[in-house]
């Protein structure tokens, strides 16, 4: 008989069966001084290794000489040099650098003030204690 056939009353029958059976075994395992399997932890997946943007450009300009290198293989042999040449000369566009934030004077004054004044708050605290 499989589970879609069964009434509802022989499905919460199954149910406190099951509920007697893992208390009972819970038991047996404190009489003998085993202990409990606990249900085993989720895994976290593996964390994938990330690669900078000048690995990747290493790793594009090697890619690109060997192609040039099999390339001119199949044309002439003159022309090798001048190939792989080419493509060691092209460098890998980069992109322009960020440009650094710059707190005002205004505002290193204001988080300052505020800093002394924690600082401040907390030192008169621990002198009434």
């Amino acid at each position: 008989m499989s589970m879609t056939n069964l009434s509802a009353q022989q499905l919460r029958q199954a149910a406190n069966l099951k509920e007697q059976i893992a208390t009972l075994q819970t038991q047996l395992a404190a009489i003998f001084g085993a202990e409990t399997k606990a249900a085993p932890a989720t895994a976290k997946p593996a964390k994938k290794g990330g690669m900078s943007a000048a690995g990747r450009a290493r790793i594009a300009a090697a890619a690109k000489l060997r192609w040039a290198k099999v390339r001119a293989a199949k044309t002439k042999p003159a022309t090798v040099k001048t190939a792989v040449k080419a493509v060691v000369a092209a460098k890998p566009v980069q992109k322009p650098a960020k440009k650094k934030f710059k707190m005002s004077a205004a505002a290193k004054a204001k988080i300052s003030a505020a800093a002394k004044a924690r600082w401040a708050a907390k030192k008169t605290a621990q002198a009434k204690k």
